[in-house]
């Protein structure tokens, strides 16, 4: 990867429009490479990093489906944007049930060009982020790791409404792992044949997200060129997974909830109405009843999608299998690294069970993979593992910290632990300050000199701005009532 800057390539046998493509593409600050068929594409993407795939559809040697389905095999996260022709829409059409990201309909503007590549930029990081990428092992069911009471609990129920026509809306905090449930139900259920639709709702801007959902017709809007399909027909007897639901406009509920009640909508800019046989899994790491009390979250669509609600269990509730997530990590990361860990030293092993965990899975997969990275020998010893890890540091700094005084170190570890509780909060309540105060059970004023006194104050005080002028008086009153 050259620098910061993300990498595109695009495969296309016609010349012009590579050049035009790397033209418009590095004028807004990506790296591009130019490859004239989907053969030299597959060699490209194996020994290179790439962000984005753009490729045509009909190309010699390897078409750009054939290219699309070995690009997703070696990486599932891979968006892959397909440009077809007017003959071709249907072929394109289909590659997106298969994987594709989105399509380009020749001929086709800038605009709409940058404006997909933004989009599915911003979904690979997404997903890069959020997915908790734990995988099937001796251990596990529905690619989840585990044998605890929790995990053994979720896949009883995962197996209870898999092949139920019903919504069902997943809650846990982020790296929990809901994408995979939302996998396992569709792929224990009758249309596991059927498309598996994945959108996530904070990656699309929010005067897009209806031609997403529903599709739009021919000159419904700038550079609309021709008519496209939306997610919702996309899934069409299969299953739509909506992801992060709570970031779904206020207005858009509305169209949302009618498509989910009657299973009909109409594309933005048409008048005819078509109708879908899809289930909805939605998910959410968000608290969705604070969000009905402040009206950022209609009731009607609330009870609609939380038919049947699963919560999956943080991994502090289910300590007993960090041992097995353990020995996965290792494992995958021992092949992709080229090392040969053998497992953690007790010592280590201990700080792990010692640790809150507030990334779940995903915060463990990062730190096992550093450890294995940066481990000399065939064993993981604390000084290998991150501060966040209490009490894993190097012999030197252990020595130091004992020879602080007790008190100072209790008030050094309950400021970590406050820090820690009140930005976790904040995050959950989007940095409302109010509500936050609410949550911890605290006076807002209180709050607020205790975010100070931590140094939180400044990273959340622009988002704290953004309050509502219906908030500020709620504020006023309760500060008004305090004193």
């Amino acid at each position: 990867m050259i620098g910061d800057k993300k990498q595109i390539l695009v495969a296309d046998d016609e010349p012009n429009l590579r050049l035009v493509l790397r033209a418009q593409l590095e004028r807004e600050g990506y790296e591009v490479q130019l490859v004239a068929d989907g053969e030299e594409a597959l060699r490209w993407l194996k020994d290179n990093h790439v962000d984005l795939l753009i490729t045509d559809l009909k190309m010699p040697k390897v078409d750009g489906m054939a290219l699309m389905q070995s690009a997703l095999v070696a990486d599932e996260h891979l968006p892959v944007v397909m440009i077809t022709a007017h003959g071709t829409v249907d072929n394109a059409v289909q590659a997106l049930k298969l994987g594709a990201f989105d399509y380009l309909q020749k001929p086709f503007e800038q605009t709409e060009l940058l404006a997909v590549a933004r989009k599915a930029l911003k979904t690979r990081e997404l997903a890069a982020r959020d997915a908790s990428r734990t995988e099937a092992a001796t251990d596990s069911r529905f690619g989840l790791i585990g044998q605890s009471d929790p995990i053994l609990q979720l896949y009883s129920l995962i197996e209870k409404v898999a092949d139920s026509p019903t919504s069902v809306l997943l809650n846990g905090e982020s790296g929990t792992g809901k994408e995979l449930v939302a996998r396992a139900i569709h792929s224990s259920s009758s249309r596991a044949a059927k498309p598996f639709i994945k959108v996530n709702c904070a990656a699309i801007p929010k005067d897009l997200i209806e031609s997403e959902f529903f599709g739009h017709e021919k000159g419904a809007f700038t550079g609309a060129l021709s008519s496209k399909p939306g997610r919702f027909e996309l899934a069409h007897g299969g299953t739509l997974f909506l992801d992060e639901i709570s970031a779904v406009p206020v207005a858009m509920q509305v169209k949302l909830l009618r498509a989910l009640q009657e299973g009909e909508f109409e594309r933005l800019g048409g008048v005819k109405t078509h109708e879908v046989d899809v289930r909805v899994i939605a998910a959410t790491n968000a608290n969705l009843k604070t969000k009905l009390e402040t009206g950022e979250f209609r009731e009607d669509l609330y009870y609609r999608l939380n038919v049947v609600e699963v919560t999956l269990p943080a991994l502090r509730e289910r300590k007993s299998d960090i041992p097995l997530l353990v020995q996965h990590f290792i494992h995958k990361y021992n092949e992709r690294l080229g090392k040969s860990i053998a497992g953690l030293s007790s010592d280590a092993l201990a700080l792990f069970g010692a640790h809150g965990w507030p990334g779940n899975v995903r915060e463990l997969e990062n730190v096992l993979e550093r450890a294995v990275l940066f481990a000399e020998a065939d064993t993981i010893l604390p000084e290998h593992l991150p501060d966040e890890l209490s009490g894993a540091r190097g012999p030197e700094t252990r020595r130091e910290a004992i020879s602080v005084g007790l008190k100072q170190q209790v008030k050094a570890a309950v400021n970590q632990l406050e820090r820690r509780l009140i930005a976790r909060a904040l995050e959950q309540m989007n940095s409302n300050v109010t509500h936050t105060a609410r949550l911890l059970q605290l006076s807002r004023k209180g709050l607020q000199l205790k975010m100070k006194e931590l140094g939180l104050r400044e990273t959340h005080e622009s988002k704290g701005r953004e309050d509502s002028e219906a908030n500020d008086c709620l504020e006023s009153q309760e500060e008004q009532k305090e004193k």
